[in-house]
């Protein structure tokens, strides 16, 4: 399975995804120093995730014109550029350029994004849940290796507490490029084009069921997962007064949950097929919602985080897998960049929302919000599925 291409892109994501994890461990931390409004303090995160969202889409063209290889080039250097804008934003006290910069990592991100579906066509369609998974197995190195090197590196310039974190951000960012000099480009999309005059528009791919249930799937997993892990270090920490390290613990291991299955996930796909694995991401979601109901301990918190995050896998995995089989070569692009869209714009919504939903209703009406969510998701399966056979 495992070729040059798919190596390089497994080491590059190992150093891309510290990004994600590093600004969300320290900007909210930040941003709360440098503003004397409170509500802002987590607008930096926020913008880092609307980046990643409004970027997907360009993300996407862009690389249809100029191919990857350049693409993820120019991602790495918007991404490290954006680690060096907010280290002299720290330095220097400019909130706003300090949001500016989290803007732009999240558009690097965007670019990122996009490894996962370079690795799935690196290798035979056999492998493509596999392939899935190597990046997110590498995912979790990078989650691991950013917030601890940003706490390490922290105080390196004595005058400005986490400047140096985002210098260090800027450095562990701009090193894929070093591997992506010995990628291989894609064949070019007007290759593909000569091939099949056709090419959908978004509400023909949106309307093709196998589609809408790759993106469904992926994008309600996200959201889901989105708004309650943003809502349990609050529920858990400021609501129920545990210790910051309980509080920590328990996303750690959310964190490890979510792709550890990476290890076995793709096997499951192989042997019961995308819907039935989405049908189990449901049924642990379902589980982590009932453990939520059953009290407010540490380990309720903690079973149902895990829960939360092998759910998220299963979907994730499996709609990301499912959608490189619903569309023609010729509309990856396309197709990729409004599955991208449609799955940083739910997480961005879960996100906000959270502690919005959590302060006004409670850990309980946070929960039950998430049931009508997973019964879209089973309904779009049950129809994708329905009319597949139908088609047949």
């Amino acid at each position: 399975m495992f070729n040059k291409n798919l190596v390089l892109l497994v080491l590059s994501q190992v150093f891309s995804f510290t990004a994600a994890p590093i600004t969300v461990f320290l900007s909210g931390i930040v941003g709360s120093s440098m503003t004397n409004i409170k509500t802002l303090a987590t607008l930096p995160v926020a913008l880092m995730i609307v980046g990643t969202s409004l970027g997907s889409i360009f993300a996407a063209f862009l690389m249809s014109k100029i191919g990857r290889k350049l693409g993820f080039m120019i991602g790495c250097m918007i991404t490290s550029f954006a680690g060096l804008l907010a280290a002299y934003s720290v330095i220097n006290f400019f909130f706003i350029l300090f949001c500016f910069s989290n803007l732009l990592v999240g558009l690097g991100t965007a670019f990122s994004s996009q490894y996962r579906f370079a690795a799935a066509e690196s290798v035979q369609k056999k492998y493509i849940p596999k392939s899935i998974s190597a990046i997110l197995l590498a995912s979790m190195l990078g989650a691991l290796l950013g917030p601890n090197i940003a706490s390490l590196t922290k105080d390196i310039i004595s005058t400005s507490t986490y400047s140096g974190s985002y210098l260090f951000l800027s450095f562990l960012t701009i090193i894929p490029i070093i591997f992506f000099i010995f990628y291989t480009n894609e064949k070019s999309n007007n290759e593909y084009i000569e091939k099949s005059k056709i090419t959908r528009n978004y509400s023909e791919l949106l309307f093709q069921p196998k589609f809408t249930q790759a993106v469904v799937g992926a994008a309600i997993g996200y959201a889901t997962m989105s708004f309650l892990m943003t809502a349990t270090p609050i529920s858990m920490h400021i609501f129920d007064g545990m210790s910051i390290n309980k509080t920590g613990f328990v996303i750690q291991a959310h964190i490890l949950s979510m792709f550890l299955p990476s290890l076995f996930t793709a096997s499951l796909i192989n042997k019961y097929g995308h819907s039935k694995i989405m049908y189990f991401g449901i049924v642990f979601f379902s589980l982590c919602i009932f453990i939520n109901f059953l009290g407010h301990n540490f380990y309720n918190y903690l079973f149902s985080l895990m829960l939360l995050g092998l759910g998220w896998n299963f979907l994730f995995v499996s709609g990301t897998s499912l959608l490189i089989l619903s569309y023609e070569p010729h509309e990856k692009f396309k197709a990729q960049g409004l599955n991208d869209f449609s799955v940083f714009t739910t997480q961005a919504t879960g996100a906000l929302l959270a502690g919005f939903i959590l302060n006004l209703y409670g850990w309980k009406i946070t929960n039950i919000l998430c049931i009508p969510l997973l019964i879209i998701v089973i309904f779009v399966v049950y129809r994708s599925d329905k009319l597949s056979k139908e088609y047949k």
